[in-house]
Formats: structure tokens, C-alpha cells, sequence
């Protein structure tokens, strides 16, 4: 990447490295480089707003030069991408993982708070996954170390010094799974926390003192408190039975109370059969100043908020089909939802509650988001399906419209906007 372009926001983000060889040693690699082609905007497509339709306009053209990452699992390659007045383009891919026979699945990223490294998992481990640690100087190796089964989403606290991955578990035993905390520094790490099972879409709040993940087989939400590390509260999100409760859930509960209609096959993609309440949860989101979250509901297709400090429910929000991942707007004012099951994005206004604007996506599968720090953009991975390559998606979050698209590698899912810089000329 080059480094003579000097970022005018920071922003979080994202990626890889070149994959090792089969035996461990301790050097620092060189990023492997791999040119690949370009796509330039695309017109925008008219899209329902609030109180009307939105116009069709032509986009314009972006005024900074925006960088981020997105990792696909299906190939173990991370891609740099730009996006700026000149197109969409992969600036190169880096490949990751251990394993020379078998795909390692990058499945998670997220950048330090200083953008100087960058974190990303590896879930196909054997049986274990790993958490890796790159330079963004130059994607060089600065740490490694093994966590559970199936590492799948990442966060870092706002200060820098933890990182959280929950070890999501996806081909084990139907049993609770827990959350790994890693001290950034030194790479160790400091605690497994016993969560609940299938654990998945962990965001931490914008103080940095509680973390939030939704389980998808248990239907419930649990806080994990930064501070001293455990389990604080847990939320019921089953519908007709919501309700908040004190401390962690009942591990029998957790392993076998609630698991009725969820999608056991752990990728959101089963639709509810008739009288199914179920949540399903697979995101949970904090809004943009800590005082709700969000549940993404993947089986009922709607979204929980939960007012943080009374840890009650406000209301159920609803969204595309088969809602999965969520981000917010750094304003507060958007939440966006990936519809896995409707090859849609949902865009809510979070004071309304109402969906103000939804975007078809490139391929089938929507997976992950990321907003860029001036709130102009959204960024969308999609995992396609066969034979078919991931895409990102670039949705103006003004007009509410796709104005570009690029192929990267299979299963594209873990995404970040690594920096916003001046335009390139």
C-alpha cells in the first residue's frame, strides 16, 4: 500500500498477509502482491425512500479516496481495496493461513484504534483457529496465536489494548462456546469466557466497557464487562419472551432451551417454518453512542433494540429477509442490515424505525459492512454462491444507491475501511 497517501480521517479497517510456510518461523513476511483488474462506478438504481421515492440521479463522483479490506474465506485472500474518482480497484491480495492443503477461511478483520495494525481470523484451524496480527506498513507478520474453534468476528477496544474474537464453533458439537480476549501487545491470550452457543457478531461499545455478541443457537444476547472480564447480563430475544436478566445464562439453558428453529446449520439461510418465533440472532451492534444495541433477528427478519441502561426491549424493527450483519452510521442517525436471504441492504432511519431505503446487492449473500468514517459510504461483501466470485459493494449513503461494484475472492464476508484519503490525481 502506498504510504505517501496520507490518511485525512482515521478510520477502522482491515488485512492479511502472505501465507506462511508449512513449518513455523519466526520472521517477519513480505506481503505477496497480486495485481487484479478494475471496475469503474456504476449509474445508480432509484430506490424507495421515506414519504416517497428517491430520484434518480447520477452519482457523484467520490471526493476523497477511500481504502478498505475484504477478506474472503472461501480462498484464504484478503484484497486491498480504493475506491475514489478514478474507479474501484484491488490494489493487490494477500494470501493467509497455515494450512497448504486445505483453506485456513480468513474470516474476521478489524484495524488498531492508531491504524498501525491490523487484526484478522482464521477459522478452518485443526482443530483450532487462529488470530493473526499484521503491520499496516507493510502487512509484515507481528504476531500469531491460537484461540477455540471456528474464531470467526473480531473487535478491538477503542483504546487498543484488547482484542475480543468469538470462537463461533460452527462444525462441533452443539454445545456453549465462549469468547477469546487477547491483550494486543504481546499476542496471549488473557481469557476465555463462557458464553453461549454459536456466539457470533461481537462489537464492543464506544467507551470501551462492554461487549456484545448474540448467540444464534440459544436466542439470547450476552454482555461481557471489559473490566472485569465475565459476563454481566444476558438478553432472551425470543419473540413473545423477551426479557433481560442479570449475570451469565444457565449453561444447560443455554446448551438446550432455546435452540428450537434455529438454523442449525449455523449460515442463516433457512427461512422460518410456520409458527416459528425464534430469533436467531447472528449481530449485535451498539448504536453510535453506547446507550442502545441492536440485534440482528436472522430468522424472524427484524431487529431488537435494547435500551442499554434499563436492559429492556423498545421495539422490533423490521427489515429485509433473513437480516445478518449490522452497522451504524458514526452520526447515529443510520443503522444498515445485510439481508443474507433477500440479496438486499436495509437502510433504517434509527429515529423513525423505518426502512428508508433497500439495495439490492451484485451476487446472492450479503454478508458483512463497513461505514466509512465520514458517513458517505457503506461497504458490502457478498459471498456469492458455487462457482461465483465475492463482490463488494459500494452504496452512497446520501442518494441510497449502488454506484460501484468489484469481484474479489469466494466467500467474501469480513470487511473494514482501513483509511479516507485525499484524492489520488
Amino acid at each position: 500500500m502506498s504510504s505517501h497517501h496520507k490518511p485525512i480521517y482515521k478510520a477502522r479497517t482491515t488485512m492479511v498477509s502472505c501465507k506462511p510456510l508449512r513449518f513455523l518461523v519466526p520472521i517477519v513476511l513480505a506481503a505477496c502482491t497480486q495485481q487484479v483488474g478494475t471496475l469503474s462506478p456504476k449509474a445508480p438504481v432509484p430506490l424507495p425512500a421515506l414519504g416517497g421515492t428517491a430520484s434518480p440521479s447520477m452519482p457523484s463522483a467520490p471526493d476523497k479516496t477511500y481504502w478498505l479490506y475484504a477478506a474472503s474465506e472461501g480462498n484464504d485472500q484478503v484484497a486491498l481495496i480504493r475506491y475514489g474518482a478514478e474507479g474501484m480497484h484491488v490494489e493487490h491480495v494477500n494470501t493467509v493461513g497455515l494450512m497448504p492443503t486445505d483453506v485456513d477461511g480468513p474470516h474476521g478483520v478489524a484495524v488498531s484504534p492508531d491504524g498501525r495494525y491490523y487484526y484478522v481470523t482464521t477459522a478452518h484451524g485443526a482443530p483450532f483457529g487462529f488470530l493473526w496480527k499484521y503491520a499496516t506498513a507493510n502487512d509484515s507478520v507481528v504476531g500469531r496465536v491460537m484461540l477455540g474453534n471456528f474464531p470467526a468476528t473480531v473487535h478491538v477496544t477503542p483504546d487498543g489494548a484488547f482484542v475480543y474474537v468469538v470462537n463461533f464453533n460452527l462444525h462441533g458439537d452443539m454445545v456453549p462456546s465462549d469468547m477469546s480476549i487477547v491483550a494486543a501487545d504481546e499476542m496471549l491470550e488473557v481469557a476465555r469466557v463462557p458464553t453461549c452457543t454459536m456466539p457470533h457478531g461481537s462489537r464492543i461499545n464506544p467507551q470501551g466497557t462492554r461487549q456484545y455478541s448474540g448467540c444464534m443457537m440459544d436466542d439470547m444476547a450476552v454482555e461481557i464487562d471489559t473490566r472485569t472480564l465475565g459476563v454481566s447480563r444476558h438478553f432472551v430475544l425470543t419473540k413473545g419472551k423477551e426479557r433481560g436478566v442479570s449475570g451469565p445464562p444457565r449453561t444447560s439453558h443455554a446448551a438446550a432451551g432455546n435452540s428450537v428453529g434455529a438454523d442449525m446449520g449455523g449460515h442463516g439461510m433457512e427461512a422460518p417454518k410456520p409458527g416459528d418465533v425464534s430469533c436467531s440472532p447472528t449481530w449485535a451492534q451498539p448504536s453510535a453512542n453506547g446507550e442502545r444495541l441492536f440485534i440482528a433477528c436472522n430468522k424472524s427478519s427484524d431487529i431488537v433494540e435494547i435500551d442499554v441502561a434499563t436492559w429492556v426491549m423498545t421495539r422490533r424493527i423490521p427489515a429485509g429477509d433473513g437480516v445478518y450483519n449490522l452497522a451504524v452510521t458514526h452520526d447515529g442517525r443510520l443503522l444498515v442490515g445485510t439481508n443474507k436471504r433477500g440479496k438486499s441492504i436495509s437502510i433504517i432511519d434509527i429515529a423513525s424505525g423505518k426502512e428508508v431505503g433497500r439495495v439490492p446487492t451484485t451476487r446472492r449473500i450479503p454478508s458483512g459492512l463497513a461505514v466509512s468514517a465520514d458517513d458517505r459510504y457503506v461497504f458490502v461483501t457478498q459471498e456469492g454462491v458455487g462457482s461465483e466470485p465475492g463482490a463488494v459493494d459500494v452504496v452512497d449513503l446520501r442518494t441510497l444507491a449502488r454506484v460501484a461494484t468489484l469481484d474479489v475472492g469466494q466467500q467474501a464476508g469480513g470487511i473494514d475501511v482501513w483509511k479516507i484519503t485525499a484524492p489520488i490525481r
